[in-house]
């Protein structure tokens, strides 16, 4: 009972505090209204400008038909580091990618083993036209947050870089992670990735051969 009558006394207060200002406040909300009365509204962007920027951003272009490359069924040798100072982890992984959406991205399924535990990941490759940059999304079945990163290709030496965030599950917050993809030939690539450690420098945590399965 004395919790319910300090909560009516409050609202009470607040009450009268909100209808003792009553008439400044309706003479503020009066000139702001005549105010946003008078002023212009954006002007519309033309319509053939918009249409020919949709056009463009929609449209997939080189960096599509290049991510296109990568399809199909692919074989992985995979080192791991837990700790820089430790002997690293050996491991096999078979991916699967595929062109989703008209050809605008590449989805790709990760199966394998990370410390003798059945290890599965999912991620979407984009290229975004308007930004002119690879967008790119992974999700995993040892974890329940998302990475997200975001990179240029360089055609001189054929290397897709990417970075982003990942969370730190120790703290909660974001931590750093890079991926540098390297193409060797047609059927195959190499992959690299660095993280931050404990200490919030960066080591790297795993490389990779990738093989395309014929």
């Amino acid at each position: 009972m004395k919790y319910f009558t300090l909560t009516i006394f409050a609202a009470c207060l607040l009450l009268f505090s909100c209808n003792s200002s009553g008439d400044g406040e309706k003479a503020k909300t009066d000139s702001s209204t005549t105010i946003k009365a008078e002023a212009k509204p954006d002007v519309a962007p033309d319509t053939a400008a918009m249409n020919k920027a949709w056009a463009e951003f929609m449209t997939p272009g080189t960096m599509h038909k290049w991510m296109e490359k990568t399809n199909g069924t692919w074989e992985a040798d995979l080192t791991q580091w837990m700790d820089p100072k430790a002997p690293p982890m050996k491991s096999k992984a078979t991916i699967v990618q595929n062109s989703v959406l008209g050809g605008r991205y590449v989805t790709s399924k990760y199966t394998g083993t990370m410390m003798g535990a059945p290890f599965e990941g999912m991620s979407t490759m984009g290229y975004d036209n308007a930004k002119k940059i690879f967008v790119s999304t992974w999700i995993d079945n040892v974890g329940t947050g998302m990475v997200n990163m975001t990179g240029t290709y360089n055609e001189a030496t054929k290397t897709l870089s990417l970075r982003g965030t990942q969370t730190n599950p120790m703290n909660g917050k974001d931590g750093n992670i890079r991926e540098e993809m390297s193409i060797v030939d047609d059927d195959t690539y190499t992959m690299v990735m660095y993280g931050d450690d404990y200490a919030g420098k960066e080591m790297k945590f795993m490389e990779a051969t990738v093989k395309r399965k014929k």
